[in-house]
């Protein structure tokens, strides 16, 4: 089966609320609806182009971040663990994205859906990185995603999980900041991180396997890249990084994201992996 993704219908994609500092209502004023709609095509045929295959959810109005499905839940062995929203501006996207996810087990893309215990908020894949190499779970913390949340990943899972506490607002979700790669890198810009967080994946990650991205990095979203075999689909990248990502052996396609990052998200952001599977041995971290 070729690589499952998700992603949403961009028609009632808008920005007009803040919730995060990358927010720019007044920069979009509602004239750029055209070139999101755009933007979403391109990823889509950027996704289908490296051997994905894409199911879309129907947009819902007044639900404009419904775009970033990465935020819908974590799933991985067929196993859908659903989100909760931490900012009441994006509570009404449960409900739309619990009933994709039922029509997904219909269909027999996923077998099995996991509520969150009450109390808590996650918010999905964002806070939930899987990574294929040293099969765990990378785990953000603090601005959206509780820290307790990482133990009912772990627990529901059967993984082990590293948590990773986010330091600043700009970088409210762990996949703008942190994206595991296919040959075991990981691309990361250490400012968002805690120094506890960076001594963490000091620990689990090699020096000559840590990518540190720039500032311009961050700041074009170019962290939060879908990573699909050895292509890494990514908004509009500076040379620089390009450049070194080339070097490791990827193919770095880029696609302009401009209208999704006035709304704080990208590629990653904008998408679900569906058909993520772990190996039968449980990783040690």
């Amino acid at each position: 089966m070729r690589p499952q993704f998700l992603m949403t219908d961009p028609s009632e994609f808008d920005v007009s609320y803040v919730i995060n500092p990358w927010m720019r209502p007044d920069a979009w004023a509602g004239h750029r609806k055209a070139e999101a709609v755009a933007a979403s095509a391109a990823l889509r045929r950027a996704l289908e182009a490296a051997g994905g295959e894409v199911t879309m959810v129907p947009a819902e109005p007044g639900l404009p971040d419904l775009v970033f499905p990465a935020n819908a839940a974590v799933v991985l062995d067929g196993k859908a663990l659903m989100a909760r929203f931490r900012c009441p501006e994006r509570r009404g996207e449960e409900a739309p994205f619990r009933a994709a996810f039922e029509r997904l087990a219909a269909r027999g893309l996923i077998s099995e859906i996991v509520e969150l215990p009450a109390g808590l908020t996650h918010e999905g894949a964002g806070d939930g990185l899987w990574d294929e190499t040293r099969q765990l779970f990378w785990t953000g913390h603090g601005p959206r995603s509780s820290r307790e949340a990482g133990d009912v990943i772990a627990r529901t899972f059967g993984r082990t999980v590293v948590a990773l506490e986010l330091a600043t607002p700009q970088f409210y979700h762990l996949d703008t900041c942190f994206r595991p790669l296919s040959g075991g890198e990981v691309l990361y810009y250490p400012p968002a991180f805690s120094a506890e967080a960076l001594a963490r994946i000091e620990a689990h990650v090699a020096p000559a396997q840590r990518i540190v991205a720039t500032e311009e990095d961050a700041a074009a979203f170019c962290v939060n890249a879908v990573c699909l075999g050895r292509s890494v689909i990514m908004a509009r990248a500076p040379a620089a990084l390009r450049q070194r990502l080339e070097a490791r052996g990827y193919r770095v396609v880029e696609v302009d994201l401009d209208p999704f990052i006035l709304s704080g998200g990208a590629a990653f952001c904008m998408t679900l992996r569906l058909d993520l599977v772990s190996q039968p041995t449980l990783a040690r971290a």
